[in-house]
């Protein structure tokens, strides 16, 4: 696919926290990662306003298995509280994605050099990403490398389908919609021999209203143009 990016990300531990599960404090994982969360990790290899990252599809490598953890959370108010936490143990997994322009940025049009854009993201896919790596909450350290999609063995190879329930797809946010609105995308995703293919954002229907929310100014003042930070890498700057 054009401007694609494979990638396969792992750690010790992953916390993809079903909201439903905070209310009383304690946190309980997801068993796969959701869209957000697998977005938010290709926005940490590499991220501009002027683009949209569509995370197309995941394969889990390792067999879903928990652990739980005692944790003291910060009890701002004073005292000390105990918190039980469950996380995914030992997660791997093979992501494919890729970048469009955002229709509803034309004011970085000066930004939209494709090429560019793709040559730096896969740049810094093998330098392991231009800001930490994180599965799901910072706690849950992550290291990203490149591969190929599909490539390797998979516990879940020959599985066939494992329906998940209801889960969050992600969150829309104004500059990605052209909507003044927070809004919350709810899907079912299913798992077929391991791999679950994402509808993009707009295809979702389950979509509910969180806040009003404004979006974010970006302009040549505080957004560094394509062309300048592929000369920087060129003349061997910083990742």
């Amino acid at each position: 696919m054009r401007n694609s990016i494979e990638f396969v990300v792992y750690g010790k531990y992953a916390l993809f926290t079903d909201p439903l599960t905070k209310m009383g404090g304690e946190k309980l994982s997801y068993q796969v990662p959701s869209y957000q969360a697998l977005k938010g990790i290709v926005e940490s290899i590499y991220w501009k306003p002027t683009l949209l990252m569509v995370v197309d599809e995941v394969r889990i490598m390792n067999a879903i298995r928990m652990e739980s953890k005692g944790i003291r959370p910060i009890e701002y108010g004073g005292g000390n509280t105990l918190a039980n936490y469950t996380y995914l143990k030992d997660p791997c997994y093979q992501v494919r994605a890729h970048f469009i322009f955002n229709p509803h940025r034309p004011d970085l049009a000066f930004d939209r050099n494709e090429n560019k854009h793709h040559n730096i993201l896969l740049r810094s896919l093998k330098a392991g990403g231009r800001r930490d790596i994180y599965l799901g909450a910072r706690e849950c350290q992550g290291y990203v490398e490149p591969c190929v999609f599909g490539e390797g063995k998979s516990y879940y190879d020959n599985y066939g389908e494992l329906h998940l329930g209801t889960m969050v797809h992600g969150i829309n946010y104004p500059d990605e919609t052209g909507r003044n609105e927070m809004e919350v995308r709810l899907w079912n995703p299913v798992m077929k021999d391991g791999i679950i293919q994402f509808p993009r954002p707009d295809q979702c229907k389950q979509i509910r209203k969180i806040a009003e929310m404004e979006p974010k100014t970006f302009n040549k003042d505080n957004v560094e143009s394509v062309d300048r930070l592929y000369n920087q890498l060129e003349e061997g700057g910083n990742q």
